[in-house]
């Protein structure tokens, strides 16, 4: 079996590898301003697979998806039910972002390309793509993410995608642990050990409490894809009123459409049917008129904020923050990690942050939040402690060689591919 690492390889973003020159998991883009593709993306591309298989929702493993089905190319793409609204959710709000500015890969008439192609199939049911028999497994990440189990007769390979081993209110970790001959990982948190869940949001409920009783305003950024609905039941639990705003509006909507992939479809309708939902523009939308000021009217009450974007790169948080910025009551509750040179990392390291092309001082309090949906450095070794006669790949991570080394240590046949690279297994 030979594995082609087309990104993420040592790197966080853009994920995309291919199979025997056929079979491709995920297709990613970067959050960057202009966002990064896989190698060979776009017009030109010599990525030509003959079937697709997308383990998640997320940006930067699906977001670049449809740029497969350009010109004559119709590759039959497998995913899980959400996984596939997820993506052309993403896909929608790439065009509207990029689709001009920063060469987006992908047009409206390939986007409508992909729902003609799409292949939906639940987790432990078996199906062919490219000439292999591929299972997808409960990650435990986020709604519909998968592990890929693929079979080419010679090679059982696992690509684990993003996975978390422990429970989220959202959905349950990841229990699976299927046989595999090569195992590539994901290393996001490998050098992280988390914080406890239970005492994490202890810690958040308390700080929320706190300021609501003194009179102030709470603005949480969160992604809108897993990390506003974990919010929204968090603040349901403890009964901490709340509103939601942006895409994590219609994201929650969509979830609720496939309680067989949360942990507890009741219990996510009760938190939204508990939180009091902005209505008037979801998504990154033009921050102007009636929908501007309704969220400035909100910003002034006493009140909890769930909004995206989470790294308060664009979307209503655009509004909301620089509203609250004076006010040493208020805080920003910041919920998910900050990539270097966004301006939520801006916030967090320097207490100052760009809106508007405009450099701003916050008053505000400004607080972090490990509510990470990826496995920490235990929950890799104690999943990875299944494939100890297996060999592993580590990408998806800022240093997957540190990892790599780590683990040849105790005794793994372990390394992290470079970018580009070609290996045979």
């Amino acid at each position: 079996m030979d594995l082609r690492f087309l990104g993420g390889a040592g790197e966080i973003g853009r994920s995309a590898i291919l199979v025997n020159d056929s079979l491709l998991l995920d297709f990613g883009m970067t959050t960057d301003s202009p966002p990064k593709f896989p190698v060979g993306a776009g017009r030109g591309s010599d990525v030509d697979p003959d079937a697709v298989v997308v383990s998640h929702g997320h940006l930067d493993h699906a977001g670049a998806v449809p740029a497969l089905c350009s010109g004559d190319a119709r590759p039959p793409i497998h995913w899980t039910p959400p996984t596939y609204e997820l993506a052309l959710t993403l896909a929608r709000d790439t065009l509207k972002l990029h689709g001009g500015s920063y060469g987006c890969p992908f047009t409206e008439e390939e986007v409508k390309r992909v729902t003609e192609v799409s292949q939906t199939h639940g987790y432990r049911q078996p199906f062919e793509a490219a000439g292999h028999e591929v299972t997808l497994f409960n990650a435990g990440h986020i709604p519909g993410s998968a592990h890929v189990l693929v079979d080419d007769g010679d090679t059982r390979l696992l690509y684990t995608g993003d996975f978390h081993t422990d429970d989220q209110r959202l959905v349950a970790g990841t229990t699976a642990r299927p046989d595999a001959d090569v195992v590539i990982c994901e290393s996001t948190y490998a050098d992280v050990e988390h914080e406890d869940r239970a005492t994490v949001e202890e810690r958040f409920v308390e700080s929320v409490r706190t300021t609501l009783w003194e009179g102030g305003t709470v603005v949480v950024p969160a992604f809108a894809i897993g990390r506003t609905q974990e919010m929204l039941l968090v603040c349901a639990a403890h009964d901490v009123d709340c509103y939601v705003d942006g895409m994590g509006t219609d994201v929650t909507t969509l979830f609720k459409q496939y309680p067989e992939f949360v942990r507890d479809g009741e219990r996510l309708q009760r938190a939204k049917s508990h939180a009091r939902f902005v209505t008037g523009g979801g998504g990154r939308t033009t921050y102007s008129g009636a929908t501007t000021g309704q969220r400035k009217r909100i910003a002034e009450k006493n009140t909890v904020i769930v909004t995206t974007s989470g790294m308060l790169s664009g979307g209503p948080a655009m509004t909301y923050v620089p509203e609250i910025r004076g006010n040493p009551v208020n805080k920003i509750a910041m919920t998910g990690y900050q990539v270097e040179g966004t301006p939520g990392r801006e916030l967090v390291e320097t207490g100052r942050a760009e809106f508007d092309g405009r450099v701003m001082p916050v008053s505000a309090r400004v607080e972090q939040y490990d509510f990470s949906a990826h496995a920490d450095r235990d929950g890799l070794e104690s999943f990875l402690d299944s494939y100890r006669d297996s060999r592993l790949l580590l990408n998806h991570g800022d240093d997957p060689e540190a990892f790599a080394a780590d683990l040849r240590a105790e005794g793994f046949d372990a390394s992290a591919p470079d970018l580009g690279a070609t290996v045979s297994v």
